[in-house]
């Protein structure tokens, strides 16, 4: 069975069986079972192996161009580290804001509520894979990227003044938007030790929080009128935008030696990595089709970004 069709087969699962409570409390039986410490997984001190890639080659957002095709192999390698790096800076963006999005619909929580213990289980396991992410990054010797400035204010708004279904049909997006990726990546037998160990940290732990989002979108999709709805599908698919822009800074390009316009160009026009990324939110589409969230203007931006 392909990771998609184990995937498709996990969607199915579930959505015979929601039922909030029992749910909630097997996501805490899960997180006490199946958590892990990145330091004691990963030996931060030792050294890099130069012959390792950070991410599959095929994953690399200039794989199948002509850009590719006149590099050296050393500057393939250094590329693919720089892509990861800012991936997981990306990842680190975002989860701060998940944080205070979790923290602000738990506010004002029934303290007693298996919902409200899985939300700060789900916080403490974000701060280990931020933690987890930079040093990583910091260990492969790349900048720690940062989205556009544009993005990093409207991020600031957005978790501010975000309904509950907008936020976390956005944490829902950028969790489902890295786990085929890193799926990949822990499997990687031409990859880093420490880019597969992460990446399998992450996925098993993100398989909780990925279920955690859609019971709360399940639930607050209820109450809401169409109004309400049409928004929340239009903004969580701009939010989806601004992720997918974002996960690779422009300049990794510059930094391994590049032309950043041409290799920009050459990324956009990428057919190869725009066909990985559709394939990489097949689950999250029919999710939020379900959800009542893809309505024509969302689909219109996820078709713009390459995610439909």
């Amino acid at each position: 069975m392909s990771v998609l069709q184990q995937y498709r087969s996990d969607a199915g699962q579930f959505r015979t069986s929601v039922d909030s409570d029992r749910e909630f409390a097997r996501l805490i039986e899960s997180a006490e079972e199946l958590s892990y410490d990145p330091d004691k997984e990963i030996d931060w001190d030792a050294p890099l192996d130069d012959t390792k890639y950070g991410l599959n080659p095929q994953w690399s957002t200039l794989y199948g161009t002509h850009l590719w095709d006149r590099m050296v192999e050393s500057q393939r390698i250094a590329l693919t580290r720089h892509e990861v790096g800012s991936i997981m800076s990306t990842g680190i963006w975002f989860e701060t804001m998940l944080q205070h999005m979790i923290l602000r619909a738990q506010y004002s929580a029934d303290y007693g509520d298996s919902a409200f213990r899985f939300s700060l289980i789900e916080i403490a396991d974000e701060c280990r894979h931020s933690l987890m992410f930079s040093k990583a990054c910091s260990k492969m010797g790349v900048p720690h990227y940062r989205p556009w400035r544009a993005f990093h204010e409207l991020g600031r708004a957005f978790k501010t003044l975000s309904s509950t279904e907008m936020s976390f049909g956005a944490i829902l997006v950028a969790e489902e938007i890295l786990d085929i990726m890193q799926r990949d990546w822990m499997r990687g037998d031409d990859v880093l030790e420490e880019v597969r160990t992460t990446s399998k940290i992450h996925v098993l732990e993100e398989a909780r929080h990925m279920k955690y989002a859609r019971l709360e979108i399940i639930e607050r999709m209820k109450s809401i009128g169409a109004a309400r709805r049409n928004t929340s599908a239009t903004v969580i698919a701009v939010v989806a935008s601004v992720i997918v822009e974002s996960l690779v800074n422009h300049e990794v390009y510059t930094n391994v030696g590049l032309d950043k316009t041409e290799a920009v160009k050459a990324k956009r026009a990428n057919t190869h990595h725009q066909d990985l990324m559709r394939m990489s939110c097949v689950h999250l589409m029919d999710f939020l089709s379900e959800a009542g969230l893809l309505n024509r203007p969302a689909m219109s931006l996820y078709r713009a970004s390459h995610m439909l």
